[in-house]
């Protein structure tokens, strides 16, 4: 239209090959960004403005609105950082080195505001349940963000997370982004750390839901870092088989060996390792068959006097 002033809508048809719908739209577009005017000496017909002065105003209009998010930006900002200030004035009021977090939401939210806080490692036990869909699903963005800013993430977790799909899929996502994952046959209760000096236990081992206690007592925190190094230190990396003993037994045979022969059941060492009975079962008859024994207590007895556990 700018080489063309005279054209017509069937004229710009025929110049561009463009059909006649699109010429219009085009038009209409061209009509409401103030680039095309009334002319004044045909009834019905645009004119184009100059682009010195229709896209001239454009970029202003532009440039105003980009000034307005900006300073809404600036506004929301300073809105967080008074937020959060408020919120931090709540959790430090009373100087207490410990603090309550009352059910499954409030642990995650906590946990959130701390990932971002979070400046070099990241420690964790999972005795399970951590890698369920949802919770896979509320941390699996914060652990990516964390690591892509360099902070290290290490988590224990059972043995019995290669048996797991959902477990196993997001082990193998976590460590292939620079995750760091082991795995031991029981792990004793849910713990995370955040650059040793903060620590998140539960309230129940038995259940996450109950809430967790947030503590940052230096001796507090060194017994927790301690209790991970030492886990950390004799389990096995993921992806790697698990090593056997003298005996032919892995780690989780003599996890289970153990606690059969503390007297527990077959169901409540499925709930420790984390496996399901029946898997249980099987483990167990054949450690029954490789120990000579017609019974869990011989097999107990037998793996004591051969000094198997």
């Amino acid at each position: 239209m700018l080489a063309c002033p005279d054209h017509g809508v069937a004229d710009l048809v025929e110049g561009t090959g463009l059909p006649i719908v699109a010429v219009r739209a085009a038009l209409n577009e061209l009509a409401d960004l103030a680039l095309l005017k009334p002319s004044a000496d045909s009834d019905g017909r645009l004119r184009p403005v100059s682009p010195d002065v229709g896209l001239a105003t454009l970029l202003a209009a532009a440039e105003a609105d980009a000034a307005a998010k900006q300073a809404q930006l600036v506004a929301t900002r300073a809105a967080i950082a008074m937020i959060s200030a408020e919120h931090d004035r709540r959790w430090d009021g009373d100087g207490d080195a410990t603090r309550r977090l009352i059910g499954l939401d409030a642990v995650r939210g906590r946990l959130e505001e701390l990932q971002h806080r979070t400046e070099s490692e990241c420690l964790s036990l999972n005795p399970g349940g951590a890698h369920r869909p949802d919770a896979r699903a509320a941390a699996g963005p914060l652990n990516q963000q964390a690591l892509e800013r360099g902070v290290a993430i290490r988590a224990i977790c059972r043995d019995s997370v290669r048996n797991d799909a959902d477990a196993y899929s997001y082990a193998r996502w976590l460590t292939g982004l620079g995750g760091q994952m082991r795995t031991v046959p029981t792990v004793p209760m849910p713990l995370v750390i955040i650059d040793r000096r903060l620590a998140i236990l539960p309230l129940d081992p038995s259940d996450p839901r109950e809430g967790a206690l947030e503590v940052d007592s230096p001796g507090m925190i060194t017994a927790v870092c301690a209790l991970f190094d030492q886990l950390w230190s004799v389990a096995s990396s993921f992806g790697e088989v698990a090593p056997t003993d003298r005996n032919g037994c892995t780690p989780l045979e003599q996890a289970l060996l153990e606690i059969i022969s503390a007297g527990h059941t077959d169901d409540v060492a499925a709930r420790k390792l984390g496996l399901s009975l029946r898997t249980v079962r099987r483990m167990m008859a054949g450690l029954m068959a490789r120990l000579n024994a017609s019974s869990r207590f011989q097999a107990g007895l037998n793996a004591s006097k051969l000094g198997w556990i």
